[in-house]
């Protein structure tokens, strides 16, 4: 009674001729626009309604109650009875349609989705909320209602079976998701409903820092998701940060997530991550869909395999260039091309020890329309730096705006000349004015490349869940071979979300850089040449991503972080100060692993369990054994097939005339390991031959190679 002296007394019900319209007194957090609360059957939206209301002083509206039983004048049950199950959903949507509000919470009905038209007139003055519950949830509390049939439920369909069926048109129109963790209550429900529409509306809080950033004209600035991806490298040359850190995930929400595939995990998560005025729900989980539902060889995108004893290994090579890459960048570009401003073109600009050049080449290569013609991408790679069956991946691209060129120096003069060049404003402004192109990147120092990965390392430790390996909650340790720190950094953000990983083991071959820099907190490169090694994607001396660790366990110290880099580029050293090398290794160890070690660990665990490692995986494992202490599991990052590495993979098993094709040579692998199975598509990719295009290691030479690559994509603006 008091409910409805309260609805009556704060809106203005009236009747015209088929119309019903409630309008609020008061505004809401969105103006005056309506919360829409949809969700399946018993998720809760009239008694969350009641609570979302009473919270923000508003009026109430329950669709059920307020809309279809006034205008038929007869309860819902009794409707669905006379008229069927069709019938009833065009009644109804019809109803909806001719009803408006304004400033209100309204509680849809379970089938108010499915009915388009009703849908769009709603949306057109409200924000629609999902509440995504639990089905097991869904169908307990059904249960208890004595409620075993819904709308549209037809003879011999089950009531999960239909519920699951339902999701697909809650996923198209929802503005907003509320992710219930299991067993959550209303009132919990009803909070994070709070929560999530006030982040809708503080889009302005939802922004990005540099680790270089200070009291810099660059710090005033606001700067957000799509304007980070576009950039990629930050002004000042520091690395984009979100500024107020990774949002976090519940236990009860983890355990929800235990059941999910890898794309219903990846959207959940990155929803919690990029800003829905960013990237709308719906345009978020088509590209997420599009990145993984069908690129992947295997059905669980990166499943996690059990290795020896308490150790596990996550495959991370299942994609179309057989590398860990491919779980970034088949989502990426289409990220990249949904930010794009509009009358420019895009060069990408891509360093690669290997892995990523493919990989991007590939990721892009799968955009369509004016979004592919209006991209393009180059990548350097150091020539005789990288496997055979790699420079044949990427010069097999032969697009007009597509091409790798070779380089002849090392990774770290690649990445630094393309540093440069986004330094130079001479340069940039040139290139824009001359032929309307903007430059950007892809390698991990975009946050839009490293936040894909965050989402692997969450769902390795969901399997282990699935697989009963461990209980939600139980700590594992994660063993990633790193050269350019990306791949452990993506690690650490998915601890900050709550994924119970205790420590992250950073390997690395004999240039034991990284190694090196979390033993002693000195980055020394006076003198260090880079060593070439039968793991060539992790031969880097200058590791970007750890700017953005230094950054995070000093406190974000941008000051510290500037002068720290300013030094390296300078002096080629620097000292990290002792009270954050305790800090760094609370939460970070590492080894090296030499040649030999490399090579036997694959021969050991091939002639043990017939799983034939690549190498980088093998400098994981070799490290894994060394640090373990056997407490907890622990999973080795496996970033690439081992047919990537075929030569030391061949040296590694002590296989004697090795053929001099790269195709038999896979042939050959295949028939000798017993797991993991054959890639498809690196062996398609074998069969197309591509040519060798190579430049000196010259920083103007490679400013020509631009260009020239700017003039054979994109018109010339005169």
């Amino acid at each position: 009674a008091i409910q409805l002296a309260s609805r009556i007394a704060r809106c203005c019900l009236c009747q015209l001729s088929t119309s019903k319209s409630c309008f609020s007194t008061k505004s809401t957090l969105l103006g005056d626009k309506n919360i829409l609360l949809m969700g399946l059957p018993g998720a809760g939206k009239t008694t969350v309604g009641k609570i979302v209301a009473h919270k923000l002083g508003l009026p109430v509206i329950d669709v059920d109650d307020d809309v279809l039983e006034k205008r038929w004048k007869m309860p819902v049950a009794a409707k669905l009875a006379e008229v069927g199950g069709r019938c009833f959903l065009e009644e109804e949507g019809q109803t909806l349609c001719n009803f408006s509000a304004s400033g209100c919470i309204i509680s849809l009905t379970g089938s108010n989705p499915l009915h388009a038209e009703a849908m769009q007139h709603m949306k057109q003055n409200g924000l629609v909320v999902y509440l995504d519950v639990d089905s097991e949830d869904i169908i307990e509390r059904l249960s208890r209602m004595k409620v075993d049939r819904i709308v549209g439920q037809e003879e011999g369909v089950s009531l999960k079976d239909l519920l699951c069926y339902r999701k697909q048109f809650y996923e198209k129109w929802l503005d907003i998701r509320v992710f219930c963790g299991m067993g959550d209550t209303v009132e919990e429900v009803a909070e994070k409903v709070l929560r999530a529409v006030e982040r809708y509306q503080e889009h302005d809080e939802e922004t990005y820092v540099s680790t270089r950033c200070g009291g810099s004209e660059l710090s005033n600035r606001k700067t957000y998701f799509s304007d980070v991806v576009i950039e990629g490298l930050a002004a000042d040359g520091g690395l984009y940060v979100p500024k107020k850190g990774f949002p976090k995930i519940s236990k009860s929400q983890c355990l929800r997530l235990i059941s999910m595939s890898y794309p219903e995990r990846a959207l959940v998560l990155l929803e919690k991550c990029i800003h829905p005025q960013d990237v709308s729900a719906l345009d978020l989980r088509n590209m997420v869909y599009k990145a993984y539902e069908s690129n992947f060889s295997s059905e669980r995108v990166a499943p996690v395999k059990h290795l020896v004893q308490n150790q596990y290994v996550q495959e991370l090579f299942h994609g179309p260039t057989a590398s860990f890459k491919d779980l970034a960048l088949q989502l990426m570009p289409q990220l990249f091309a949904h930010c794009l401003p509009p009358m420019c073109n895009f060069l990408i600009l891509v360093a690669t020890s290997g892995d990523t050049g493919s990989a991007v080449l590939s990721g892009f290569s799968r955009l369509s329309g004016t979004n592919r013609h209006r991209t393009g991408v180059l990548v350097f790679f150091p020539d005789k730096g990288v496997s055979p069956i790699q420079e044949q991946q990427m010069t097999s691209f032969r697009e007009r705006n597509a091409r790798a060129v070779g380089v002849l120096s090392d990774f770290d003069f690649c990445q630094k000349s393309i540093k440069r060049m986004f330094g130079e404003a001479g340069l940039t402004g040139h290139f824009a004015v001359e032929y309307g192109t903007v430059l950007s990147t892809a390698n991990s120092i975009n946050w839009a490349r490293l936040l894909p990965q965050v989402v692997y390392h969450c769902s390795s430790y969901l399997d282990l869940c699935s697989d009963g390996v461990i209980n939600c909650g139980d700590p594992v340790d994660v063993c990633i071979p790193t050269g350019n720190f990306g791949n452990a950094m993506s690690a650490l953000y998915a601890k900050q979300m709550g994924i119970p990983i205790r420590k992250v083991i950073c390997a690395s071959n004999h240039n034991r850089i990284v190694a090196d820099f979390i033993t002693t907190g000195q980055y020394d490169l006076q003198g260090r040449p880079l060593l070439h090694s039968h793991s060539p994607a992790i031969d880097i001396l200058k590791s970007s991503n750890l700017e953005r660790f230094i950054y995070h366990i000093s406190g974000r110290s941008s000051c510290l972080v500037k002068d720290l880099f300013t030094r390296l580029n300078v002096e080629k050293c620097f000292q990290l100060p002792e009270h954050l090398l305790g800090k760094m290794q609370e939460q970070v160890q590492a080894g090296w692993c030499s040649e030999d070690d490399c090579l036997a660990a694959i021969h050991n665990v091939h002639t043990q369990t017939g799983y034939l490692m690549d190498t980088h995986t093998a400098v994981a494992k070799v490290v894994a054994d060394r640090l373990k202490d056997g407490s907890c599991p622990t999973v080795l990052c496996s970033t690439a097939h081992y047919g990537k590495f075929a030569p030391a993979v061949f040296k590694a098993l002590q296989i004697q005339n090795v053929p001099q094709d790269p195709m038999e040579q896979l042939k050959v692998l295949e028939a000798t390991a017993s797991r993991p199975e054959a890639h498809r598509e690196m062996m398609k990719c074998l069969r197309e031959k591509g040519g060798r295009r190579v430049c000196q290691a010259d920083y103007s030479v490679l400013v020509e190679e631009v260009e020239s690559m700017i003039q054979d994509s994109f018109l010339k603006v005169t």
